[in-house]
């Protein structure tokens, strides 16, 4: 095999997360010959393609942790990446909602966590106040947050592949290759996909909902199971559009490991309400009743799932029950805007978020990205990932930088 068939790196999955460490590190290499493999026939098919469409603003997060470091640092280049290269995107802010004074405290830890995370204006305001912002919400104060925004995490996807294939034309971009097993031969990975073999020195796997099977074809062994949960949403139709202006947020419980259903003005124009958040019984389905026998059985064999569970029965019970009751899911939403009726919501799309649990059940809330020998493997990345895409990008680009010498390889050429 001659050198020039073989890519400097290969980078799995062509997700956000994938889409910017192909643009970061082909941007800070410029000779670097890279391939990035999709296995569907488009990127951001899935998590990306799916989620709520947030510029989330590092209200949430724990001080000092990947997440809280990087949604702030990839926000802000989220948003020039938007400006420069015409992304859908609009800085419209966020109100946080409190709807009973038992949530006040739990409002007040967030609003603090905010501060440490450096959350650019975010204030407390009156329920007055949030009328002002919210003229339909009923609370009794909230939290405003100027920072959050709405974005076509699509485009931007598809953006970043773009400027980073303008940069080598020798790079390239796979799309319809699922990877079926690596091979290591003569010093050399050999990425084996449905249609095609590519040859690369150094990967890198941003799998999502795949991650840990890919992470097991790559030939390391981890603990923890990606198990996926799939988030329903609702759309207000024309009629009732005006009972939201831009993005409206409960209070999150804390002893529950997502956010609550809140409320979305997208880029498109349409209003969503949502997620909710139940077991999925099938890793990338998106319909309630998919199915698939070994993701189930993966799931559902592992202490881990359980545990979880377990830990949530009352809370997962409710999902399920709303998940097939769009009276019940109303009635969640009714608690912040009294006035949406039945007929103000229309059945919408879903998604299907990954958690990456450990065997005690704990979703492993942090980013986790790992080196193993000639490989760096992103394990866990979920909310708000998207975000801090290109914050993600530029550490798996500097860890790749060092781990797989590559200014060294590039000098020496």
């Amino acid at each position: 095999m001659e050198d020039k068939d073989i890519f400097d790196v290969a980078i799995i999955g062509g997700g956000i997360v994938g889409a910017a460490t192909f643009y970061k590190l082909q941007l800070r290499n410029p000779d670097l010959k890279i391939a990035l493999i999709e296995k569907e026939d488009r990127l951001a098919a899935h998590q990306t393609g799916h989620n709520s469409g947030v510029i989330h603003s590092g209200l949430y997060y724990k001080p000092g942790s990947l997440k809280a470091k990087n949604c702030l640092k990839g926000r802000h280049e989220l948003v020039a990446f938007s400006k420069e290269h015409g992304v859908d995107h609009d800085v419209c802010g966020k109100v946080v909602v409190a709807k009973a004074e038992s949530e006040r405290p739990f409002m007040d830890k967030i609003f603090e966590n905010g501060l440490a995370n450096n959350t650019e204006g975010i204030e407390k305001i009156s329920a007055d106040q949030v009328k002002e912002i919210e003229p339909f919400v009923e609370s009794i104060g909230g939290i405003w947050v100027p920072c959050t925004g709405i974005i076509d995490f699509v485009g931007a996807t598809n953006k970043m592949a773009e400027v980073a294939l303008g940069k080598q034309p020798k790079s390239e971009l796979f799309l319809g290759e699922k990877v079926i097993a690596i091979n290591d031969k003569n010093g050399c990975h050999e990425v084996v996909g449905e249609q095609k073999i590519i040859n690369a020195k150094r990967m890198i796997f941003c799998g999502g909902l795949q991650a840990d099977r890919l992470a097991q074809k790559d030939g390391v062994k981890i603990k923890e199971k990606v198990v996926g949960f799939r988030g329903d949403y609702y759309e207000l139709n024309d009629h009732a559009k005006h009972k939201v202006k831009n993005l409206i947020y409960p209070v999150p419980n804390p002893d529950f490991p997502f956010l609550g259903v809140h409320f979305t003005r997208m880029t498109n124009g349409e209003t969503e309400c949502g997620p909710n958040a139940v077991f999925t019984f099938k890793r990338e389905g998106y319909g309630k009743t998919d199915f698939s026998w070994s993701d189930t059985a993966n799931a559902l064999s592992y202490k881990g799932t359980w545990k979880l569970f377990f830990g949530n029965m009352k809370f997962g019970i409710n999902e399920y029950r709303r998940a097939f009751s769009k009276r019940l899911f109303l009635k969640t939403l009714q608690t912040m805007i009294p006035s949406l009726t039945m007929d103000d919501l229309r059945p919408g799309r879903s998604g299907v978020r990954a958690l990456l649990l450990s065997e005690d059940g704990d979703t492993r809330d942090d980013f986790r990205i790992e080196y193993s020998q000639d490989s760096i493997h992103v394990l866990n990345a979920p909310s708000p990932a998207a975000t801090a895409s290109l914050a993600i990008g530029e550490y798996i680009a500097e860890m790749a930088e060092g781990k797989f010498n590559l200014k060294l390889e590039q000098l020496a050429d």
